[in-house]
């Protein structure tokens, strides 16, 4: 099973982006997904994350101004993020686990390759 990411670029302050996530691999409604993003010299934060039934939780640092949702015939999770700003600016990975929906990193077993994203202003 693999993480494929993708969707990142540079655009500018107040653009709109959205990023895709798509696992290769069966039962991919078994899976709780993730968004986290690092900054250079900054630690890895969570987003946001959407668990098996599509519940979504998105009180990270885009809260009020993304979505998340999924689509299970396509395999793909979507983190759709408006008014970017420049802090926006980050490496962004999808994260999977089929045992674990949550905010913690430690809790997924599975993740892409990471598409960066950057906002100038």
């Amino acid at each position: 099973v693999q993480l494929q990411a993708s969707g990142g670029g540079l655009v500018q302050a107040g653009d709109s982006l959205r990023l895709s996530c798509t696992i290769s691999g069966p039962d991919f409604s078994k899976y709780a997904m993730a968004w986290f993003r690092q900054s250079p010299g900054k630690e890895r934060e969570i987003v946001g994350f959407i668990g098996w039934m599509g519940a979504t939780n998105l009180d990270g640092p885009v809260k009020g101004r993304s979505t998340l949702s999924r689509d299970n015939h396509k395999n793909t999770v979507y983190l759709q993020i408006h008014s970017l700003k420049p802090e926006d600016t980050a490496v962004y990975y999808c994260a999977a686990s089929d045992t674990y929906s949550g905010p913690s990193g430690a809790g997924y077993d599975l993740w892409g390759q990471g598409t960066q994203v950057t906002v100038s202003s």
